[in-house]
């Protein structure tokens, strides 16, 4: 199985998405919403209300990942170490 997360985005955009509890990614390239949802709710063990993606004009793929609000966004990077 290919992982479809790259990695996490910590710039001043990606912040102040957080406070919208949106996680900002970037993910593979030929990943769809639904399979991005799928593994973001798998691995993180979260629900997720919506998955906006775009493709970056030096070719990268970036999902914003909505998560539901019974969840915090912010909580879940800390307890990754990210933020």
């Amino acid at each position: 199985m290919v992982m479809l997360i790259k990695y996490f985005l910590v710039t001043e955009k990606a912040m102040l998405e957080l406070e919208k509890n949106v996680v900002t990614a970037v993910v593979n390239i030929k990943a769809r919403k639904e399979d991005i949802k799928k593994e973001f709710e798998k691995l993180f063990n979260v629900e997720v209300e919506k998955v906006n993606v775009l493709v970056s004009p030096k070719g990268e793929k970036k999902a914003y990942i909505k998560l539901k609000p019974n969840y915090s966004a912010e909580e879940l990077l800390s307890k990754l170490g990210i933020f």
